[in-house]
């Protein structure tokens, strides 16, 4: 939940900021100064890769979220049973010894999402954020793609 509240609060301040340097790069434009001119056009561009950025991850958030809302649903979400540290996340020592069989399925199975997101999950249980990332996005992607 403190997740979800920490994405509203920047969703929120990234809008602000983009009303006060829309306004700012309005005035840099309006001085009809070549340097003025490009200032303005910086103000506008940069906030709007950073608003981009911030929906792109809300998306994956929220598509991930019903991935594994679904899996939990059907029962195939791995078994929650590692012993953690006291921040919640899993020892790394523990969390690796589940890694191979998750790859293993994914290796018999490339085309099913179920699997992916189960490697995805034992990635980001091992610490490794950008494969886990990488395989959960495979996973959705599988889940969209038509039947």
């Amino acid at each position: 939940m403190k997740g979800k509240i920490a994405v509203i609060v920047m969703a929120v301040l990234l809008v602000f900021y983009l009303v006060l340097a829309g306004v700012r790069a309005t005035l840099f434009i309006q001085s009809g100064e070549p340097v003025g001119i490009l200032i303005g056009l910086g103000l506008l561009i940069l906030p709007l890769i950073g608003f981009w950025a911030l929906v792109r991850e809300v998306a994956f958030g929220i598509r991930s979220e019903r991935l594994v809302r679904q899996l939990d649903a059907l029962g195939g979400l791995p078994a929650a049973d590692l012993p953690t540290r006291p921040s919640g996340r899993p020892y790394r020592d523990a969390a690796d010894e589940h890694f191979p069989a998750a790859r293993a399925e994914v290796e018999a199975e490339p085309g099913n999402w179920h699997a992916w997101l189960r490697l995805g999950l034992a990635y980001d249980a091992s610490g490794d954020r950008k494969r886990a990332r990488r395989a959960i996005r495979t996973a959705i992607a599988l889940e969209r793609a038509p039947k």
